[in-house]
């Protein structure tokens, strides 16, 4: 991704940081929707969602050939989200973790 030159008054890690406080104070899926269809374009939000798509798929160990062909996401898009989970930051692994978590309380809460 491109980096362009910030004001000097504002380091990228503050910009960084300021983004994330944003998303956190969210209240629930449907404000943070909204916060995301304000924030990217439909193709960016549609490069997010196919990344986000194709993680419980590589948690459960599916084969990249049959994840593209449930979701029609791309071989290097796939791969690159697999790097990830293995290399990255730890952040997907994270939000994998609390979905899963809050499916769970929410099955156990309807019946």
């Amino acid at each position: 991704m491109k980096r362009r030159s910030l004001d000097p008054e504002t380091p990228v890690e503050s910009a960084e940081q300021s983004l994330c406080l944003a998303l956190l104070s969210l209240k629930d899926a449907g404000e943070m929707d909204a916060f995301l269809r304000d924030l990217c374009t439909p193709a960016e939000l549609e490069v997010l969602v196919d990344r986000w798509r194709v993680v419980p798929y590589l948690l459960d160990g599916v084969s990249y050939r049959e994840i593209h062909e449930r979701t029609a996401v791309s071989i290097t898009t796939i791969g690159r989200v697999a790097r990830f989970l293995t290399q990255g930051n730890g952040g997907y692994l994270a939000a994998a973790a609390r979905a899963s978590r809050r499916r769970a309380a929410s099955k156990k809460a309807r019946a």
